[in-house]
């Protein structure tokens, strides 16, 4: 019994002592180059949601500082390879990795403004009130997994991280499962109210080109929390951490163009309609009666 505990012990200090934070010496070029443009398209949503009073999509904003901040942290790595220091690998893993529950929740928020400034609450499976508390809490949920897996990983040992693992599985199902519900929800009331329009639903509203900014967006964060389950799934020592491209493809440039997509396709437009008035793109607001609703959380 002696000499199996020792075998294992022994096991157990091989591995820990072969282990790396990573598994290549990280860009700095490419870490560089998304500290910029993530920095571009953030400081432009701030720009855009302080100049609308657009307070909704805060957390999309700060959604991308986060980014900022997380390829700033993998530059620092890849400046120091190969020994790696933990602070800077812990800060990209952790802001990276939730990052894009922020943006979630903007988009959550947005679906239940859109249903209200058509008059659509009747074509909803969930009624508008507990639309957004049910999506944001979930989403909350899954950013606190993230988090709190990502900072049990902080100690650096090849048993944290294994266990901060787990629970960043836990809190990627929790966020795929709240988006999957979302889209049902989402497509649901799309089909319901071209079905059944409202007299607002046809009027120039453009109500459309925003459900399809939704979609686009939750496709590509669907995409990329299916890319980190998978990474998570197949553990320290499988195929995606051991190339840093995937990274770059599937999340970096996916999160990029869905902040893009909202700086383009901005919510604003149905914020102030809502308010009855203020800073739109290509709508005459004069041509649309009045329609002011409570705040919507």
């Amino acid at each position: 019994m002696d000499l199996v505990r020792r075998n294992a012990t022994e096991a157990d200090s091989a591995a820990q002592s072969s282990f790396k934070l990573y598994h290549y010496d990280p860009t700095i070029v490419g870490a560089v180059i998304f500290v910029l443009l993530f920095l571009g398209t953030s400081l432009f949503h701030f720009w855009q949601l302080v100049r609308a009073r657009c307070w909704f999509l805060l957390p999309l904003a700060i959604g991308g500082i986060m980014q900022v901040i997380g390829y700033a942290g993998r530059a620092k790595s890849g400046n120091e390879s190969p020994d790696w220091t933990l602070g800077p690998y812990i800060i990209q893993a952790i802001l990276l990795l939730v990052a894009p529950a922020l943006y979630a929740a903007t988009i959550y928020m947005e679906l239940g403004r859109i249903i209200t400034v058509i008059d659509g609450e009747g074509h909803a499976l969930i009624r508008k009130e507990w639309m957004t508390k049910i999506f944001v809490t979930g989403d909350v949920l899954s950013f606190i997994l993230q988090g709190g897996g990502g900072g049990y990983q902080a100690s650096g040992t090849l048993e944290a991280l294994n266990t901060g693992a787990k629970i960043i599985i836990v809190g990627l199902f929790v966020q795929l499962i709240c988006f999957g519900f979302f889209v049902v929800i989402a497509v649901a009331f799309h089909r319901s109210i071209n079905s059944a329009p409202t007299g607002r639903s046809n009027s120039g509203i453009p109500w459309r080109k925003h459900m399809m900014a939704l979609y686009l967006g939750s496709f590509l964060i669907m995409v990329r929390s299916i890319f980190r389950a998978a990474e998570y799934l197949q553990g320290f020592d499988g195929y995606i951490l051991r190339h840093e491209a995937y990274l770059y493809i599937f999340d970096a440039l996916l999160m990029f163009f869905v902040m893009v997509l909202f700086n383009i396709i901005h919510p604003s437009e149905i914020a102030a309609i809502l308010a009855g008035g203020g800073y739109v793109h290509e709508l005459k607001m004069d041509a649309l009666p009045l329609h002011r609703h409570e705040r919507l959380g």
